[in-house]
């Protein structure tokens, strides 16, 4: 069995990647021979769909499937096989990062039909999505985080399965605040969230992996 979690933020040692690495030991808890692997999409020199709809065409050898030939096409085909995925972004002016929308355009839309009657054959692996933001949690449903990022979920669930979620709020962005413009943060709140709420949540991620596990045993 295989596993991926994929990394949407640029940093590979911060809040996400963290998360996304917890939720993979939750995996391994439960599947110990499970193969796991983080991706780092910042890593990889890609783009998202082209809209070339070869993916959708009539009779076509390449239907259902992303013709784009880059460095990124390997590793989606790995992807789209895998027995389980989880997705980790933070938010970046009220949405996913750019690289992450990128990701999903070339995961999705490939096994998407413009047809009422026509499906595509493909794998339903269970999903889950983690997002980190500086926001509150009051702050979020203020601006509406959750429904924007409810109908991404929606269309894997259309296309995949339901996906577990799992929002962190009020992150610790900075190693020192001290040498960024960024006062609007009480740093020493911040620290104190880090240490009290962060390994909650970390925990939470973890209980993630072990959701993830169970459904592919359950199957």
């Amino acid at each position: 069995m295989k596993f991926f979690a994929i990394n949407g933020s640029p940093r590979k040692t911060c809040n996400t990647a963290k998360l996304l690495d917890k939720s993979l030991e939750g995996i391994k808890s439960i599947l110990s021979e499970a193969e796991v692997k983080r991706i780092d999409l910042y890593d990889i020199p890609f783009n998202g769909c082209k809209s070339c709809f070869a993916c959708k065409k009539i009779n076509g050898r390449h239907y259902g499937r992303c013709v784009y030939n880059d460095d990124f096409k390997p590793i989606l085909n790995e992807i789209v096989q895998s027995d389980g995925i989880i997705l980790g972004s933070p938010v970046y002016f009220g949405d996913l990062t750019g690289n992450m929308r990128c990701f999903l355009e070339r995961f999705m839309f490939p096994f998407f039909a413009y047809s009422k009657t026509e499906t595509v054959e493909h794998k339903r692996m269970p999903l889950a999505c983690i997002y980190t933001m500086n926001v509150s949690k009051e702050s979020a449903l203020e601006m509406n985080y959750h429904n924007k990022f409810g109908a991404y979920e929606s269309n894997l669930e259309m296309i995949f399965t339901k996906p577990e979620h799992l929002y962190v709020y009020e992150t610790y962005q900075f190693r020192d605040y001290s040498r960024y413009v960024s006062d609007m943060f009480d740093e020493r709140e911040r620290r104190h969230i880090r240490d009290t709420q962060f390994p909650k949540d970390l925990k939470s991620a973890f209980e993630i992996g072990k959701n993830i596990a169970n459904k592919v045993i359950k199957v």
